[in-house]
């Protein structure tokens, strides 16, 4: 029976073996890197991004309850965001049709005051991931990465998803 439960890729145990043993656990790359290269990845999102393309926009925006006029000016423009970093300190500002602007400065894993397009005002706590910038909105979680040197945002409500992906000008 221990042959063929080998072969099939069960791991025979034997009894007289240690309970004690360690686990194997699975390590990326990114976990043992030093920790220089994460400060890289957090300078990586520093510039200017123009927005290129996104995908699922109009669900996304009718499922936050945005208005259709406001849906229709939004659907072609190209937002541009603005990112400056400190260290672990961002500010985060993207300019929206009609020149709505909305600025969220933040500090890396410290809880802060946020504000979403339409003016809500929130707390959040921004967290680096694998060189991704996570955050929960009021309604949505929402990641930024930098990927093939694009600026790559993706937001997510339940089952719904708008993916933004921005060029650096």
């Amino acid at each position: 029976m221990q042959r063929r439960e080998v072969a099939r890729g069960v791991r025979y145990i034997n009894r007289e073996e240690p309970r004690y043993q360690t686990p194997c656990f699975s390590l990326s790359i990114s976990t043992l890197a030093p920790s220089h290269t994460s400060n890289t990845a957090r300078m990586a999102f520093a510039g200017k991004w123009e927005t290129e393309n996104q995908e699922g926009y109009e669900a996304f925006c009718k499922l936050l309850g945005i208005p259709d006029e406001v849906i229709q000016k939004g659907r072609d423009y190209k937002l541009i965001t603005e990112v400056t970093q400190d260290g672990n300190n961002f500010s985060w500002t993207q300019i929206y049709p009609a020149n709505a602007t909305v600025t969220n400065k933040f500090t890396i894993d410290k809880e802060c005051d946020m504000q979403t397009i339409g003016g809500k005002k929130f707390k959040a706590t921004v967290h680096m991931e694998g060189g991704k910038l996570n955050v929960d909105f009021p309604n949505y979680h929402h990641t930024s990465e930098i990927s093939g040197g694009k600026l790559i945002e993706t937001s997510k409500a339940g089952s719904v998803v708008l993916k933004r992906t921005s060029k650096k000008i």
